[in-house]
């Protein structure tokens, strides 16, 4: 027998097996973390495939992805889509927009259902959040769908200023579910590991959104600049959601007022960063237009 070769199959799976693991592993994990089933027989094969997909993948990430980075980038970039997606400013923004559009109205029909079935207020709040999310970025998408970006100035301020006015309502629901969190004690859990999950995503999306303000500033555009304003406002309350998440988890020692204080001023925070940024819109697009008619 071969044990150089044998060693390599199993240090070196193919990609599809490590997929494969990886997905299982992920499933076993949650199954085990959010059942409580740590200390049950069942959770040490989960662990030992779990371990060993962590491993070589790690494997494969040094010693295998690097010599074959740009035979996989060009590949790639061959995909029409991709590249288009890359190197097309204005198409790559369209399909962020129909894609966070479809991802809003999933939430919108969840949290509708959840408030029949467990028959209290608190989804619908987050069902008229995601929906006041989801009317502005259809009206972006609807129009970036039928115009070409940079064509019709006045018209783009136009859209962005009613996003603006739009978005000032959006601090009316937050308004509401902050007193929900404080007074009748709603508020996100997410068991197990999920937690860790969650707060990488909204560190992630909070960061990116950031980053892509202050990125798309530069190519003079309402309609560019007001997608990442509405993804920034998105990103700022799934902070407040994290921290109510983080208080319910590992919160136990923390007293009441405690944990009411930080919500508050958490929920002062975004709520003013959010108005802020709206009446900016409004504002601003409203000198544009009288501007521009000016000039005419």
């Amino acid at each position: 027998m071969n044990w150089k070769k044998v060693a390599n199959k199993i240090l070196f799976p193919s990609v599809w097996i490590i997929v494969f693991l990886g997905i299982l592993s992920a499933i076993g994990l949650a199954y085990v973390f959010m059942n409580g089933a740590e200390e049950i027989l069942l959770a040490i094969p989960v662990y030992v495939i779990s371990f060993y997909t962590l491993s070589v993948a790690c494997l494969y990430s040094i010693f295998i992805f690097p010599s074959q980075y740009k035979s996989i980038k060009e590949k790639v970039l061959k995909k029409q889509f991709v590249n288009r997606y890359i190197n097309d400013l204005e198409y790559r923004n369209k399909a962020s927009l129909f894609c966070s559009l479809a991802v809003n109205l999933l939430y919108v029909t969840v949290n509708v259902i959840y408030t029949f079935i467990n028959h209290t207020a608190w989804f619908g709040v987050l069902a008229v959040y995601y929906l006041i999310l989801s009317v502005m970025r259809f009206l972006l998408a609807r129009y970036v769908y039928k115009n070409k970006l940079w064509q019709d100035e006045e018209r783009e301020l136009k859209y962005t200023r009613l996003c603006g006015i739009i978005l000032t309502t959006l601090n009316l629901v937050l308004s509401g579910a902050i007193l929900m969190i404080l007074y009748q004690k709603k508020g996100f859990e997410y068991i197990g590991i999920l937690i860790y999950v969650m707060a990488a995503y909204t560190f992630y999306i909070t960061v990116t959104a950031i980053i892509d303000l202050v990125k798309y500033r530069k190519y003079n555009n309402s309609i560019l600049s007001v997608t990442k304003v509405i993804k920034l406002a998105s990103a700022l309350v799934s902070m407040l959601s994290l921290e109510t998440a983080m208080f319910a988890q590992f919160g136990a020692d923390m007293s009441e007022s405690s944990k009411q204080l930080m919500i508050a001023l958490t929920g002062a925070g975004i709520s003013i960063v959010i108005i802020t940024m709206s009446v900016m819109l409004i504002v601003g697009t409203t000198k544009k237009i009288k501007k521009i008619r000016n000039k005419i």
